[in-house]
């Protein structure tokens, strides 16, 4: 019998997430020589090398890719037990692992994370950005509990809350003549100077879905991952980008870069927290998407 510990089996998958000892050791809340040893020991019983260390790299071996999926789902149905065992006990504690796309993360958790604080100290929030695809595989895998983005989502092993309404604004270049008298008509000749996030990003997506019969442009030559990217070019006179009121009042306040509302009625994307269907922490789940819910709508950008 080869007696792996769930210990080893939450060291291994600390250490497949990060790729460095000393950080997976901080993220499972032991020393790195408590950590090194396990995984050396867990090695030896496998009679297998997991990773490969070189200097201050390390490296996943096949075998570790092998096992990973399994550990993975493993440590997920503990945690769905452990979870079950703590009903009727305060909700709300122990590690919580939350996805975010990265349109709404910086935007949010401010004001999120100190609301969590401040009613639930005892929960132990992990966060992990990443796109729409990603968070959805993580979530049904069970490497996340829930995360929060865009609708729509296409997974029939999740379910998914709406949030609140996230409206759209144009982000253009102060002193552009084209936008002199908003609000802008979805057909307006002037977005196809649109610029987009690369492939992947639901705000891509979206922002296609805005312009109708539209088409932009402006991106062939970039390569944006990010919104923050996509503002400073507007900035710098090379295009315009989609804004998420969320986003729009950090935006307004950028040199060289005005906001304007389009037309009646607003294109706007819904935000949802979503989850696996029939998961034993669901009502934890529901309870942190009720506290979104409750944030003040200015906050929401309402």
């Amino acid at each position: 019998m080869i007696g792996l510990t769930v210990r080893q089996m939450l060291y291994f998958d600390a250490l497949a997430q990060t790729l460095h000892f000393g950080r997976a050791a901080r993220l499972a809340g032991v020393s790195q020589p408590a950590l090194s040893s396990q995984i050396a020991e867990m090695e030896e019983r496998l009679n297998c090398r997991l990773f490969e260390r070189g200097g201050k790299t390390v490296r996943m071996t096949d075998e570790a890719h092998a096992l990973q999926p399994r550990i993975e789902r493993i440590l997920a149905d503990i945690r769905d037990v452990e979870a079950t065992a703590r009903r009727g006990r305060p909700a709300m504690e122990g590690r919580f692992r939350l996805g975010i796309i990265p349109t709404v993360a910086p935007y949010l958790l401010p004001y999120v994370l100190p609301e969590l604080k401040k009613k639930y100290p005892a929960l132990q929030l992990e966060l992990r950005e990443a796109v729409t695809a990603s968070l959805v595989e993580d979530t049904a895998t069970g490497r996340l509990d829930a995360f929060i983005a865009a609708l729509p989502l296409d997974h029939p092993g999740l379910v998914a809350q709406e949030l609140f309404p996230d409206r759209f604004f144009l982000a253009v270049p102060s002193g552009d003549p084209a936008f002199a008298s908003p609000p802008v008509p979805p057909e307006s000749p002037a977005l196809e100077r649109l610029m987009l996030l690369e492939e992947g990003h639901c705000l891509r997506e979206q922002a296609l879905a805005v312009c109708g019969n539209v088409r932009p442009v402006a991106m062939a030559s970039y390569g944006a991952t990010s919104l923050t990217t996509l503002l400073q070019m507007v900035a710098h006179g090379l295009g315009v980008t989609l804004v998420p009121e969320m986003a729009a009042s950090a935006a307004g306040v950028m040199p060289d870069l005005r906001i304007v509302p389009f037309q009646e009625p607003m294109p706007q994307r819904l935000i949802c927290m979503a989850w696996r269907r029939n998961k034993a922490r669901q009502d934890e789940c529901a309870e942190l998407a009720r506290i979104i819910r409750g944030l003040d709508q200015a906050v929401l950008g309402g």
